[in-house]
């Protein structure tokens, strides 16, 4: 009886033993947006000038001396020779992959390409050349892409960096009882858009320096490059400037969109409000304070007194505010608010002596006198609608714009009549 038992359930056994290794598979087909990559050997050998480039997706602008530095979103820098205003003259384009911001110091370029800084010789612009490299400074990062309607393959940053996105029909093979669970890289998280990610913050230009505008996130104090990403701080040592290193970086908050400089005391500007960091010591920010704001992106400008920070919602940005609040600062340790005022989807901001510029979306650019921090609104003086205004630098008399549709020079020595000087438009 024992015998015939085992003689069952032997049998039995190797059935379920084989029935337990087979799994019902499946094979899915479907569209999706692949990344496509570059080899870090040839990303990292491709810096150098090219011909002319048209302005496709114009990103940040920087000046210094009669040249203005465009970037192109994660491709590169245009360079122009801006000594006549109303005819800006081509001088190349630097190709720089996966570039957003940029910094000038004595004649060296300082940008970011992708996860590395890349220091570039501008003795010569149109002969631009590449002379020191921090690798991997930066986290690794990947381009934005419009399409949201597809699955969006994953990432294998051990293949290079990723340079685009193209549709595939993808075939896998799929276990029923283990679904496979697709991730989405989502390029506003990881890679410097404008909406997200210009030069050196401060409006006032130093030795050897040049001027960005109010999306910053580089900055430039005495020998070293200050820059943040999302919630990282990084000082760069630019005592060999063909040389820089990475001396130190810290976590100094969550959300960070822009950052202003103002001598050694750091204003950002970040999803929910202004903080404030005291850069004495450019290795260790040490924060101040911080004005609270409703969720919105927010960069930030700063003149003696006075913060002039605009919060724009929808999309990205969270909530639906859309306004400027302008902030007294004479108490660093407690930012006040002035008054805010009503916008309809403001960008960049500028302010030079009592000309305020406010880049309003498709509202496009609006210049106020803000003598009176109370009475802005009510003191308009001139409004330029129908173009799409990202970032300004004001220049005393002059005023530098960029907004998605193209690069705009404007005289205002004469507030009363301000005048467009030049464009360059965008290719369409």
């Amino acid at each position: 009886m024992k015998k015939l038992y085992w003689n069952s359930l032997v049998p039995f056994l190797l059935l379920v033993v084989m029935l337990s290794g087979c799994k019902d598979k499946y094979t899915e087909q479907y569209q999706s947006l692949e990344p496509v990559y570059m080899t870090y050997d040839d990303f990292r050998a491709s810096v150098k000038v090219v011909s002319q480039q048209d302005l496709v997706k114009p990103g940040k602008i920087y000046t210094i001396g009669n040249y203005i530095f465009i970037n192109e979103l994660m491709k590169g820098i245009h360079v122009y020779n801006n000594a006549n205003p109303a005819s800006p003259q081509d001088v190349g384009f630097i190709n720089i992959p996966g570039n957003a911001d940029m910094a000038v110091r004595n004649n060296v370029l300082y940008a970011d390409s992708y996860i590395d800084l890349v220091a570039i010789d501008i003795t010569d612009p149109s002969k631009a050349k590449e002379v020191g490299r921090v690798k991997s400074a930066f986290p690794y990062s990947v381009p934005s892409y419009d399409q949201t309607t597809y699955r969006v393959g994953q990432v294998d940053d051990t293949k290079g960096v990723v340079v685009s996105w193209e549709v595939q029909t993808v075939r896998k093979e799929i276990n029923t009882d283990n679904y496979t669970i697709y991730p989405v890289y989502y390029g506003e998280k990881y890679s410097a858009s404008m909406d997200a990610l210009s030069s050196s913050g401060t409006n006032q230009s130093t030795s050897g320096a040049g001027i960005g505008g109010s999306m910053a996130r580089f900055g430039l104090i005495g020998n070293s490059l200050v820059a943040v990403d999302t919630y990282m701080y990084y000082n760069f040592d630019l005592s060999n400037p063909n040389s820089p290193s990475l001396a130190s970086k810290s976590q100094v908050n969550w959300g960070i969109q822009t950052m202003f400089l103002s001598g050694k005391t750091m204003f950002l500007g970040t999803t929910n409000g202004m903080l404030v960091y005291d850069l004495s010591d450019v290795t260790k920010p040490v924060y101040i304070s911080t004005f609270w704001h409703a969720t919105g992106c927010d960069p930030v400008v700063v003149q003696d007194n006075r913060a002039y920070v605009t919060i724009r919602g929808g999309n990205a940005c969270g909530s639906n505010i859309n306004r400027l609040d302008v902030l007294d600062v004479t108490n660093i340790l407690k930012p006040a608010l002035f008054r805010s005022y009503t916008m309809d989807g403001p960008y960049g901001v500028g302010i030079s002596g009592d000309i305020l510029f406010v880049c309003d979306g498709t509202s496009g650019l609006k210049v106020y006198n803000a003598a009176d921090p109370l009475l802005i609104a009510e003191h308009l003086l001139a409004k330029f609608p129908g173009i799409q205004a990202y970032d300004v630098i004001p220049l005393g008399k002059s005023l530098l714009m960029i907004g998605s549709d193209g690069f705009y020079q404007y005289d205002y020595s004469d507030v009363t009549n301000i005048k467009q000087v030049s464009v360059i438009k965008v290719k369409k």
